[in-house]
């Protein structure tokens, strides 16, 4: 069910007035048949939360079309122009780089990145706040910024860090699938991070789009000899803080029409 200021949210006014489309249909959909509340203190809430969703899951089905390459951590690649390179094989943003092209600059010379799943999923969320905030507001949000994962995050985004067990899950959550038997000379296929993308379909960098069995039969290519378990998707899933960033992106709205 979905409570907007104390008040039972009717999706079918909603749908009529404001023409959302399928992925926020089905993100309201799952809401509102839900038995778990979710509360928001505006309709603008709601809206943004809705919009973020949809750039996630934007973002990601870019990303799986993209040049990008994975590889681990020891062996990734960024664009030296835009990023410097750290000893861990995360990249910091360079100084006198604006926020807002560095992350840019990922889909134009994809080819010259290169990282694993989780450092993926943080350039996707990245991306999909670039195509949601301002340009200007995007870059005082985010002046400095660093991609590997969840240790490294931006504190505006650090609830995205923390996989919970949930009773419902929408299009651009953040989920995992654990490989509890893989070969210690693959560890980086221990498991796979991904992004929900509705229609039980995920996407995972260096697997790309699939279902949840096809994920796991790629998984258990990299599984140590004679393994018993399977690798299998948790039954919790991460989320951004949605609510206060639609309080910080309507802060940034306010100021510049004051």
């Amino acid at each position: 069910m979905i409570i907007i200021s104390n008040n039972i949210f009717n999706i079918d006014t909603f749908i009529n007035k404001y023409k959302p489309n399928d992925i926020e249909i089905d993100i309201i959909t799952r809401m509102s048949l839900s038995k778990s509340l979710y509360e928001y203190d505006s309709l603008n809430q709601l809206q943004f939360e809705l919009k973020l969703r949809n750039n996630i899951v934007i973002a990601a089905k870019k990303l799986n079309e993209s040049n990008m390459s994975f590889k681990t951590f020891r062996k990734s690649i960024c664009n030296l122009d835009y990023w410097d390179r750290t000893y861990e094989g995360g990249f910091v943003l360079k100084k006198g780089v604006t926020p807002s092209s560095a992350i840019n600059d990922i889909s134009i010379n994809s080819s010259k990145y290169g990282t694993e799943c989780s450092t993926a999923i943080i350039i996707i969320y990245y991306q999909a706040l670039l195509n949601t905030f301002a340009e200007k507001d995007f870059n005082e949000l985010f002046p400095k910024i660093q991609l590997m994962n969840w240790h490294y995050i931006d504190d505006a985004l650090e609830d995205a860090g923390y996989l919970e067990k949930r009773s419902d899950y929408f299009p651009g959550d953040r989920r995992y699938f654990a490989n509890p038997d893989v070969n210690p000379l693959k560890p980086e296929w221990q498991g796979e991070n991904v992004i929900d993308l509705g229609n039980g379909l995920y996407f995972g960098h260096g697997i790309g789009i699939g279902n949840a069995d096809e994920i796991i039969i790629e998984l258990n290519k990299f599984r140590i000899k004679d393994a018993k378990l399977s690798a299998y998707l948790l039954d919790s899933a991460a989320r951004l803080d949605f609510k206060n960033l639609a309080d910080i992106y309507f802060n940034f709205l306010s100021s510049s029409t004051n």
